[in-house]
């Protein structure tokens, strides 16, 4: 490709808008530009990085098994309310009437959809696993759209589906699309975990994210710095305690003044105790009505394990003036001791032998609070959030590390859930009737390419992994219209594609200047640049975009070994 030839709009500052590295350099670069909020166009070298984003998939996909489909955008809302999520979406899927007023979505995922093609098309045992998949436009109505591509409304993702007539067989395709993944965002360059996640919308019985660690990360990724365990943070397991890990002895329930005195620092100042000795009671308004949750002084409360403890479509903390109406207490005072609600304990809480809890009046705490003397726990278990240091869950040395992360994919295993709510049936070998058990599997491909510029980039601009640059390598004559220059560039330029190099020649007018900023901008791999006096002397300068490294190579002979230099970087 030429540059002059290229509609490749590059920008010197970046947009006020753009609040990460990524959509920064993005929009500079000239790959994308906005239409409308969270709308992005994507211009020809944006395109060009989609699309060996896709390709990776493609062949790692096809690889395991997956069959490539293409499905419709527009979904009928029969569909949704068949499975039950047309109401439970929410405000994120776009609803949109025909002439005919009939309803339909622009689809945010296609579960409805693939499983409607499947429960009538297999009638038996012998037809399954099946595993497809696509590359397509999804749109989710953000209520805040952000970061570029990386969280917009509408985006490119592959997503793919599986069905099986066991569950045996879907953890089979299960770890064989785990396996892809991971083969899918090595070969893209990137440094990433699999971490264990919450399901969140998409429902199912577990789920891996696979997060890129990038300090403009949106998620917190937890991960042992001794084996391989890693969770997003709202996942991440707490170490069970053991029940001598509280020294204390029981006593007497006590009521004391606390005047004015709410938060944990200020109780603790005035009682001279430790955080690790008062229990915060948090009030949560849930879809089963207000529940208690507490945790240790010093800890916070995970609001997405309480909702998996409990079993429970939604918890957020209860407001002000909700817990005034229903405890009768102001924040900062409530307690367990005589409280109508029912309280569910971290693991932690429920082995402690004497506490300090709030009273359930103003100016007052309890001391020597015990959990089942005092009041009683409804259900127990890990509802807290870890912190950096912690010890790991999984093994005996190691301790949490906690760092940023970008999500670029997801993998669930749904189970029945879909297939049971739309009637997607099998007969097994005794030809007794089944729902089919499926799996769900999505990257997003703008986002694994933004990921890729958090990871990748300087001061200059974008630092491609070569295996998603939009070129390989760039050929930059010093001046183009110098016949010495011109030919050796473009013979340079014409055995690289020849050779299957994705290049670039820059055969602009510009000066030199320019043209080494803007291929640094972009973020090309390897720069050979062309000047006359190196010609002279049977040589052109060869740089590397990553490190700056740059040498003087012999020309011609040079031409046929840049495959093997481009194998190294």
């Amino acid at each position: 490709m030429r540059y002059s030839k290229l509609f490749i709009p590059t920008l010197k500052e970046s947009p006020a808008e753009a609040e990460v590295i990524s959509h920064q350099l993005m929009v500079r670069a000239g790959m994308i530009r906005q239409l409308a909020a969270g709308i992005y166009s994507i211009l020809p070298l944006g395109l060009r990085v989609l699309r060996k984003v896709e390709n990776i998939i493609r062949e790692e996909m096809n690889r395991i098994g997956g069959q490539e489909v293409f499905l419709p955008s527009i979904q009928p809302a029969e569909l949704w309310k068949e499975s039950g999520r047309w109401d439970f979406y929410g405000k994120e899927l776009l609803r949109l009437k025909d002439r005919h007023d009939r309803e339909f979505c622009y689809g945010p995922t296609h579960e409805e959809v693939i499983t409607d093609i499947l429960r009538k098309e297999i009638k038996s045992y012998r037809q399954l696993p099946v595993l497809l998949y696509q590359i397509q436009t999804k749109f989710r109505d953000e209520v805040r759209p952000r970061f570029g591509v990386m969280r917009g409304r509408e985006f490119m993702m592959k997503d793919a589906y599986s069905f099986h007539a066991s569950d045996e067989s879907a953890q089979e395709t299960y770890q064989d699309t785990a396996e892809a993944y991971s083969n899918i965002f090595r070969r893209c360059g990137l440094e990433f975990k699999k971490v264990e996640a919450d399901s969140g919308t998409i429902g199912g019985n577990f789920s891996h994210e696979f997060m890129v660690l990038a300090n403009s990360g949106e998620d917190a990724v937890a991960f042992c710095d001794s084996c391989d365990y890693a969770s997003n943070l709202e996942k991440s397991e707490a170490r069970a305690p053991l029940p001598s890990d509280d020294p204390t002895a029981p006593q007497e329930l006590k009521e004391v003044a606390t005047p004015g005195k709410r938060t944990v620092e200020e109780v603790c100042e005035f009682l001279s105790v430790s955080p690790c000795a008062l229990v915060k009671t948090i009030l949560f308004d849930t879809d089963q009505g207000l529940v208690a949750a507490l945790v240790r002084g010093d800890r916070q409360v995970n609001a997405v394990k309480l909702k998996n403890l409990l079993d429970l479509e939604s918890a957020q903390p209860a407001d002000e003036k909700l817990i005034a109406e229903k405890a009768g207490v102001p924040v900062g005072y409530v307690g367990p001791v005589g409280l109508k609600l029912k309280i569910y304990a971290d693991q932690e809480v429920a082995l402690m032998k004497s506490m300090i809890a709030g009273a359930n009046k103003p100016d007052a705490h309890f001391t020597g609070v015990q959990p089942g003397r005092d009041f009683a726990i409804e259900k127990s278990g890990d509802i807290r959030l870890i912190k950096e240091n912690e010890p790991c869950p999984r093994c005996p040395d190691g301790k949490y590390a906690v760092k940023r992360g970008i999500e670029v994919g997801h993998i669930f295993v749904l189970g029945t859930k879909y297939s049971s709510a739309l009637k997607a049936t099998f007969l097994n070998d005794q030809g007794k009737e089944n729902p089919m058990v499926m799996g769900c599997y999505g990257v997003g491909v703008g986002r694994t390419a933004a990921a890729a510029i958090e990871q990748n980039h300087d001061e200059k601009g974008i630092v491609w992994p070569l295996p998603i640059a939009p070129f390989q390598v760039v050929v930059m004559p010093v001046n183009y219209s110098t016949d010495s220059v011109r030919e050796a560039s473009d013979r340079i330029y014409q055995t690289l594609w020849d050779q299957g190099v994705d290049a670039l020649l820059d055969d602009r007018t510009d000066r030199l200047g320019v043209k080494f900023k803007d291929a640094e901008l972009i973020g090309i791999p390897l720069q050979i640049i062309v000047g006359p006096k190196n010609l002279e002397s049977g040589t052109v300068e060869a740089k590397i975009r990553r490190t700056g490294e740059s040498l003087l190579v012999p020309y011609p002979d040079f031409i046929g070994e840049i495959r093997n230099i481009l194998k190294d970087l």
